[in-house]
């Protein structure tokens, strides 16, 4: 909709309605003819929506539609565009769209000004960055980032390009977007403040972080629940972690309640070799901790478990699970390493030994996540091959590694699809996270 002077010049109807990832739109709408003519202030411009200028057949070696609207319409009358976006963020989307539109300004010989939503809704981040390129496909005007901005722009005398532009797809991209997403889910949900389980490990960390940053420090609650194969290190990390972040931390010791579970279900295990079993239950005690603090004081409660174990299934329901919002939940453990050191980037918020120190779930005695799970540099590798970029088994296999390797991390993401989704909702930062944009079946036959 365009308005002008307070009155509604013109409406286009979007063209082409994506169906693929988190997008549903053919169930609900129906597509416009083409894109719009307008006239404001004495010129016309062609106006189209989101989705409309993303099928160029001179930029795309595989397109979604057959149908390219821009083309059909600027080809005969070129004419500045206008793109209307809610255009979701994604590692490595801003720059690829930067060279879409500069690719659709350069073919047709005229400015383009792609205007793009800003702020968080349930799962998606939209980033902003609203731009004016010139008939040349360089940016002119720039809006911020991941914050709402207004600009003024004049066509008929646009500026210099602009130099010196800011990254669109690196570290603190995605940290702002996990922050953006999360305050406006606490803001548009009614949460006026959140709890976590802090543990001292780097997950955690990240994830008290990012709820500081985006809330302040006095409305974040970091609960240190230590059992009896918590490691003294683990503690004084959480400590050093939440006093430099300044968050309100309480210490719940955990093990008079694991004990008491223990001696009351001795019976009912059949007094069995302990096994999972237990380690469940400390994971299980912690997130009802954490869901009564929720229930008395209306906190927000974040889970802090990463892509990799989402995947894997490392991780217990009803236990490190429980969660109204998982913060890192679509990213890798070697991502949460790396943004973790981007938060350290100016002074040591996160202890260095968080980050040099084998990750464990400090279950059982002498526990490390590796006991379990392949290293997390070859896991993450796999899990990204087959999760974001769609290979096979075979296609995996031939990147140069171990077919039994390869087919047993398949076989735990097949075998989890349960645990997924039972999951708190996450945070999209990927091309393809786990959630609604990844609709899979529970029961089905073995694959691998």
């Amino acid at each position: 909709m365009l308005l002008e002077r307070g009155f509604i010049n013109a409406i286009h109807r979007k063209v082409l309605l994506p169906t693929y990832d988190v997008f549903d739109e053919n169930r609900y709408f129906e597509p416009g003819g083409g894109l719009t003519t307008v006239q404001a202030s004495g010129s016309d411009f062609a106006l189209s929506t989101c989705e409309d200028v993303w099928n160029d057949k001179t930029f795309w070696t595989t397109r979604q539609y057959h149908y390219d609207p821009v083309e059909d319409h600027l080809a005969a009358t070129p004419m500045p565009l206008i793109n209307i976006a809610a255009s979701p963020f994604s590692q490595g989307k801003g720059s690829l769209r930067v060279q879409m539109l500069a690719n659709i300004a350069k073919r047709f010989g005229y400015p383009v000004i792609y205007v793009n939503q800003v702020g968080g809704n349930d799962s998606l981040v939209f980033d902003g960055r609203s731009l004016v390129m010139d008939p040349e496909g360089k940016i002119v005007h720039l809006a911020d980032g991941f914050a709402e901005d207004t600009l003024l722009v004049d066509l008929e005398d646009l500026p210099a390009p602009l130099t010196g532009l800011p990254e669109m797809d690196g570290d603190e991209s995605i940290y702002q977007a996990l922050v953006t997403g999360l305050r406006d889910y606490t803001a548009k949900c009614g949460f006026p403040s959140t709890v976590l389980g802090l543990s001292g490990g780097v997950d955690s960390a990240l994830t008290a972080a990012i709820a500081a940053d985006a809330l302040g420090a006095d409305n974040v609650h970091g609960i240190l629940m230590s059992s009896p194969y918590t490691s003294t290190a683990s503690v004084e990390d959480a400590q050093t972690i939440a006093e430099n972040l300044g968050i309100r931390t309480k210490t719940i010791d955990i093990s008079n309640i694991y004990n008491s579970y223990l001696t009351d279900l001795r019976e009912g295990l059949e007094g069995l070799p302990g096994d999972v079993t237990e380690e469940n239950i400390q994971a299980r005690i912690r997130g009802n901790i954490l869901m009564a603090l929720s229930n008395r004081f209306g906190h927000l409660v974040l889970s802090t478990g990463n892509k990799s174990e989402l995947a894997t299934g490392y991780c217990t329901l009803y236990g490190d699970m429980s969660g109204g919002l998982a913060v890192i939940s679509d990213l890798y453990k070697g991502e949460v390493y790396r943004l973790t050191r981007y938060v350290n980037r100016d002074r040591e918020i996160v202890p260095v030994r968080v980050l040099v120190r084998p990750p464990s779930a400090e279950l059982r005695p002498d526990q490390k996540d590796e006991d379990s799970l392949p290293p997390y540099d070859v896991l993450d590798t796999v899990l990204k091959a087959y999760i974001e970029d769609h290979k096979t088994l075979s296609e995996i296999i031939d990147l140069g590694y171990k077919g039994e390797l390869v087919t047993t991390i398949l076989n735990m993401v097949e075998g989890n699809e349960y645990k997924r989704q039972q999951a708190a909702p996450g945070i999209k930062v990927s091309w393809k996270a786990f959630g609604l944009g990844r609709r899979y079946p529970i029961a089905k036959a073995r694959l691998f």
